[in-house]
């Protein structure tokens, strides 16, 4: 294992009265992308939005360390200036602001025409961002929109639900060439997907898998081997 660029230790998650997540513990390090597999509402998306800080998910027992530093009392906007980000499932729409000036803002015009192209949203940038994307539009753009942030820590919520089976594979290209490319300090990115199909995983080099169920990690391995368990098996861990 390389050393540990995000941490969560000992996790409970509350929304107002009801507990989400429970005792949720993993390491994913520098140049390491993990995957969290699991059942519709078991707890996946809570994960990324509580490594993200969004409301109205709450940390009520444990921790969350970035680089080994603790982030659990910043806001979300503190915890994407340190280096977190992230690609939603239903991002919101922003009318009057296109594409092209979303990329200007990030000083990210190069990086959008190559990018775009790639994920085949190349005639995309006098598009207001995310009106009248289709559901796999937004899933492609919100990949693209990683590429223009640059962020150290990626955070992927279903990256390949509603993509059309042409798109998954330049989806999942995309996703191994920002887990690889370095970080603008020089070091190495991670990353944590979400995936419920488990199409992604015949195009993403991931490193570690977890079952995720109950909110509780029930299992941890090899990606694919776990997903193969999971067809075979359901969402229970393997056996010893």
């Amino acid at each position: 294992m390389t050393e540990g660029l995000l941490e969560l230790r000992d996790v409970s998650v509350s929304v107002g009265d009801k507990a989400i997540l429970r005792d949720v513990s993993l390491t994913v390090g520098a140049g390491e992308a993990h995957i969290l597999l699991g059942p519709n509402g078991s707890g996946k998306s809570s994960v990324l939005s509580a490594i993200m800080g969004l409301a109205p998910f709450e940390v009520t027992k444990g921790d969350i360390l970035y680089r080994g530093q603790s982030i659990k009392g910043l806001g979300v906007d503190e915890r994407a200036r340190v280096g977190l980000g992230m690609a939603f499932q239903r991002p919101p729409t922003l009318e009057g602001v296109t594409v092209a000036e979303f990329a200007s803002a990030l000083d990210a015009s190069a990086r959008l025409a190559t990018e775009a192209e790639a994920l085949n949203l190349g005639d995309f940038a006098d598009r207001d961002l995310v009106v009248g994307f289709s559901g796999g539009e937004i899933k492609r753009w919100e990949v693209l929109k990683l590429f223009l942030q640059a962020p150290d820590f990626l955070l992927f919520d279903e990256p390949e639900s509603g993509v059309d089976l042409e798109h998954i594979a330049a989806v999942g290209a995309a996703v191994n060439r920002l887990v690889s490319a370095p970080a603008r300090d020089g070091s190495k990115r991670g990353a944590l997907l979400i995936t419920h199909t488990g199409l992604i995983l015949e195009h993403v080099q991931a490193d570690m898998g977890h079952i995720l169920s109950g909110g509780r990690i029930i299992h941890s391995g090899p990606p694919k081997a776990l997903f193969q368990h999971i067809q075979k098996s359901g969402y229970v861990a393997p056996a010893a």
